[in-house]
Parts: C-alpha cells; structure tokens; sequence
C-alpha cells in the first residue's frame, strides 16, 4: 500500500520533516516515491513551518494513497492558515 507520512530529517534536538509518498514497506527515512511537502516544527521568526503541494496530495489520494494520522493532523492545521 502507498501511504503519505513524515520521514525525519535535520540534526539533533532540531527535527525537519519531510512529507513523503512511500511504499509501505519500506523504511521511514529511506526509498519515497515523491516528496509533496515538509514540516518543520521548530519555525521560529520569519521562517515557513510548513508546505503542503495540495494538488499532489489529492491525486495521490484519489490513487489510493493513505495518509498517517499525523499528516492528516497536519494538512488540516495548513488547509486553516
């Protein structure tokens, strides 16, 4: 199944996500199909917190594509700003 979830990145006590369309079955942070936007949630001043690319998100949705919890959570708080 191709699910859209976060793959971590960035350094120690300063994460960085990026928003990925992965396989299933394989690794959090390895192989993705397309990265469709990133999280970071450490923005501080005038830096983005997050970009969601809407339109790729929907096709991969309507493919059958399955969002994690946590990327549902965040595409909600966006959709708002």
């Amino acid at each position: 199944m191709v699910v859209i979830r976060l793959a971590r990145g960035g350094s120690k006590k300063r994460p960085f996500y990026k928003m990925v369309v992965a396989d299933q079955r394989n690794s959090a942070t390895g192989r993705f199909i397309e990265q469709v936007g990133f999280h970071n949630p450490v923005a501080t001043g005038n830096e983005e917190k997050t970009r969601v690319d809407q339109a790729r998100v929907d096709h991969w949705i309507a493919l059958g594509a399955q969002m994690s919890p946590r990327v549902k959570g965040i595409i909600k708080l966006a959709a708002k700003a």
